[in-house]
């Protein structure tokens, strides 16, 4: 067994679960919680982005970091059942963790769009799809509707590609024979053995 993942990378992972977990539950009415709940997901990002430049190697993006062509080869070798055991992050799981990232931040900033009309008018007028569908019926004019409808799309993308990530990790977990659920946990995953990606 080997120390894979670190203290900073467990925490930022169950911490943004939970931040998520109580955004999703508390999203019905606009209160206090979900508003700091998108601020502390806002902190937990800016200190993942971070810790993604200088922390240790498997928590550095450029260690897992690949692009689309990786990931598609992956996924691909996926569904026949010959994918290579990654001891960090495989390609398919570093491109969900930058989606990830990109739509929570996207759905934090759109929340906090819609908490202050006046920060609404300081985005650039929405494309013309957009605006004249909500200026019929009233809405759209600046009072943070259209923002509040992108930032639940994105809440509800945003759960989406939760249940996908948590597919891929029972999947990948099945096929390498580890509970990777648990190494995220404890940090400890099997030694590499011959065929698997260091």
């Amino acid at each position: 067994m080997i120390k894979v993942w670190d203290i900073g990378v467990r925490l930022f992972h169950w911490s943004l679960v939970a931040t998520f977990g109580v955004a999703w539950l508390t999203s019905d009415e606009a209160n206090v919680v979900h508003a700091w709940v998108g601020y502390v997901a806002v902190g937990l990002i800016a200190l993942r982005l971070g810790w993604g430049l200088v922390g240790p190697r498997y928590a550095r993006f450029s260690q897992f970091v690949t692009g689309p062509r990786a990931a598609i080869a992956y996924l691909k070798a996926s569904l026949v059942g010959h994918e290579p055991r990654y001891i960090g992050h495989n390609p398919a799981g570093a491109a969900m963790i930058v989606a990830l990232l990109m739509t929570m931040s996207a759905t934090v900033f759109t929340g906090w769009l819609t908490l202050d009309p006046a920060r609404v008018a300081m985005l650039p007028a929405l494309p013309a799809i957009v605006g004249p569908a909500f200026a019929e019926d009233g809405e759209g004019n600046g009072d943070g509707s259209v923002v509040g409808d992108i930032h639940g799309a994105l809440a509800n993308l945003m759960l989406l590609l939760v249940v996908l990530h948590v597919a891929g990790v029972v999947l990948a977990s099945r096929r390498h024979g580890e509970n990777l659920a648990a190494a995220m946990v404890t940090g400890v995953k099997r030694a590499p053995t011959v065929g698997d990606v260091a």
